[in-house]
């Protein structure tokens, strides 16, 4: 067994602590990582406090990482010594449902292996996260980091990057597009960015008019504020595509009178409860709400070249490790622009 460093969570209400605990040894089809750097996501905060119920404990979060390949196993072919990697959500699915097969991991029928807060594929070994100073994944599920970006800033990627560039695909964005963006943070602000890039006309919708002029910097073209009746009316029925990032519930209605006839809004944030919706406004325009996760591998590997193409990478503010807790309840009141990454050097 691999002794291994980090910070976990022993409850619900208590705050992240050291944790010494131990990984796999590596296997023929493992890479073992020497984690740079983590991002944090809000999701790891929901399930740090089991705000989504069926938490797992102690807890060791992440999935936003990335670091260097120390070791590889006998049957490894993608990677070898010193090469950068990078680790996302998942760790492990069945890899033979139908949705395995099409690169679509993150809905495989029989549930995917969370990065952590999960029990590996033997059914009884809790995953730990990156929140630690090393991680042994299999290679399959390991992604290729390209080398021309920010190290630290290419932590969010695995999560925030994936999660906005999978629906922009699939629906096909590109130019001459009008795409909505719901909110500015960590999510957001990657939408607007890979939207941007894809040749789409970007329209950020905020309630903060102190974000404008960062909109405007990160892609946008224009920026409503959603508060003001007159500038959301001035928007209606001229959207292809929204991206809801806002995980808080909120009223839909005045967003989906923005969509095109047979546009599209997409949920990519969860709501500690459901937010309202209006029929009316989905039947008279063949309007659609739909939602997406994440993305498989073969697609979040394509995201990080995407990337790598366009020099996109997450807006970050580094921290060290004691820093985490702090971090967390300024995550909660949007005080951070946009992602905090962890300095996972600091645990030494």
């Amino acid at each position: 067994m691999i002794k291994t460093s980090g910070y976990a969570a022993k409850d619900a209400t208590s705050p992240l602590a050291p944790y010494q605990f131990e990984r796999r040894e590596v296997g023929p089809n493992d890479v073992l990582i020497d984690i740079a750097y983590c991002g944090i996501c809000h999701s790891d905060i929901h399930q740090v406090r089991n705000e989504w119920g069926g938490s797992l404990y102690p807890m060791v979060p992440g999935h936003e990482i990335v670091g260097k390949i120390l070791k590889v196993g006998a049957n490894v072919k993608k990677f070898k010594e010193g090469d950068l990697a990078g680790v996302g959500c998942l760790v492990g699915s069945c890899r033979t449902c139908g949705s395995c097969k099409e690169g679509l991991e993150q809905y495989c029928e029989s549930g995917f292996v969370g990065t952590y807060n999960g029990v590996e594929k033997d059914g009884k070994t809790p995953t730990m996260g990156g929140y630690s100073n090393h991680i042994v994944v299999d290679e399959a599920f390991t992604l290729k980091i390209p080398p021309s970006l920010d190290f630290s800033a290419v932590a969010p990627l695995l999560c925030a990057g994936i999660t906005t560039y999978s629906p922009l695909r699939h629906w096909k964005v590109g130019p001459g597009h009008r795409v909505g963006v719901m909110g500015l943070g960590g999510l957001g602000h990657m939408a607007v960015k890979l939207a941007h890039a894809m040749g789409a006309h970007v329209v950020v919708f905020t309630t903060s008019p102190e974000k404008v002029e960062d909109a405007l910097r990160l892609g946008a073209k224009e920026v409503v504020i959603a508060k003001n009746p007159n500038e959301m009316e001035a928007q209606a029925n001229r959207f292809d595509l929204i991206l809801n990032s806002i995980s808080a519930p909120i009223d839909l209605g005045p967003y989906l009178q923005l969509l095109k006839r047979e546009g599209t809004m997409v949920l990519l944030g969860v709501p500690a409860e459901d937010s309202k919706i209006q029929s009316a406004s989905l039947i008279f325009k063949r309007r659609a709400i739909a939602g997406s996760l994440i993305g498989g591998l073969p697609e979040t590997q394509e995201m990080l070249d995407f990337c790598a193409e366009h020099n996109i990478v997450s807006d970050v503010e580094v921290i060290p490790m004691h820093q985490v807790n702090e971090a967390f309840e300024r995550t909660v009141k949007g005080d951070v622009k946009y992602r905090f990454v962890i300095d996972m050097g600091s645990l030494k």
